[in-house]
């Protein structure tokens, strides 16, 4: 074989590879839209607040939350979280397919230095049934702030499903 005839033989496999690579790409690129769209509107849906008209204002002071417990975290990357653990109970008369609470933490002044919203109890959960009893945990991801008063943090409903 001459040295002539080679680069003619590496110049026909390159369209091959070239359309190769192009196909990859396309795969690639298809996989990366088809989750996009499937994972978005799961995102957008739990960015939804749950419902506090006048009758899930009143059934509010029906959910109880004891037995608090906090516990902190950090990871490998060291990054801090923070456990708002205890039980949720529903002390009305229907049963509750969704709370929604905002959990608040307080300086020595009683003034909020932290808020996070979060579901303890969630729409895809078993409902609450009446005088049902069930643990809860929520993840406070962001740090607490050195002005905290080292007391439990509040928690209070913002927001029901009912059945």
């Amino acid at each position: 074989m001459e040295p002539g005839e080679i680069d003619q033989e590496e110049r026909s496999r390159f369209p091959a590879a070239l359309a190769a690579g192009a196909v990859v790409i396309l795969i690639v690129a298809g996989a990366i839209v088809l989750l996009s769209h499937f994972i978005t509107p799961s995102r957008q849906a739990a960015d939804v607040t749950l419902p506090f008209g006048a009758a899930e204002q009143a059934y509010a002071a029906q959910i109880h939350f004891q037995n608090l417990q906090l516990s902190h975290s950090t990871n490998l990357l060291n990054q801090e979280f923070t456990y708002v653990g205890g039980i949720v109970s529903n002390g009305g008369p229907r049963a509750v397919d969704a709370v929604e609470v905002s959990v608040e933490f307080h300086d020595t002044f009683h003034q909020v230095i932290l808020r996070e919203t979060e579901r303890p109890i969630r729409r895809t959960d078993a409902p609450l049934r009446v005088g049902e009893q069930r643990e809860f945990q929520i993840t406070i991801e962001q740090g607490i702030p050195s002005q905290w008063d080292q007391q439990y943090p509040s928690i209070r409903v913002t927001g029901l499903i009912l059945e």
